[in-house]
C-alpha cells in the first residue's frame, strides 16, 4: 500500500480534537435557562460562568487549535535534506 502524505500529522489532529473538545465544552458552559417573558427575569443568564468562565474556555479551544494547525511536525519529506 502507498503512504498518504496528510497535511497534518497525528500529533498536530491530537492537538486539534482536544481543541473541538474544549470548544464544545466551552458552549455546555454557556448553555441554561434562557430569560423568557411569561417566567420574569432569569439572572442565571449573568452569571460568572456564562459570562467569564465559558468564553474564556472557548478561546482557549480556538487558540489551541491555532497551535494544532501550525505546529511543526517532525517526520520531514524524503527529499528534505535541511
Amino acid at each position: 500500500m502507498s503512504q498518504k502524505n496528510f497535511a497534518l500529522s497525528t500529533t498536530n489532529l491530537i492537538i486539534c480534537g482536544i481543541a473541538i473538545l474544549l470548544i464544545i465544552v466551552g458552549f455546555l458552559l454557556m448553555t441554561g435557562p434562557s430569560s423568557s417573558f411569561e417566567n420574569g427575569f432569569e439572572p442565571d443568564i449573568f452569571s460568572a460562568r456564562r459570562i467569564k468562565a465559558a468564553p474564556l474556555v472557548c478561546l482557549a479551544g480556538f487558540v489551541l487549535m491555532i497551535v494544532g494547525i501550525l505546529y511543526p511536525s517532525k517526520v520531514r519529506a524524503k527529499g528534505d535534506n535541511q
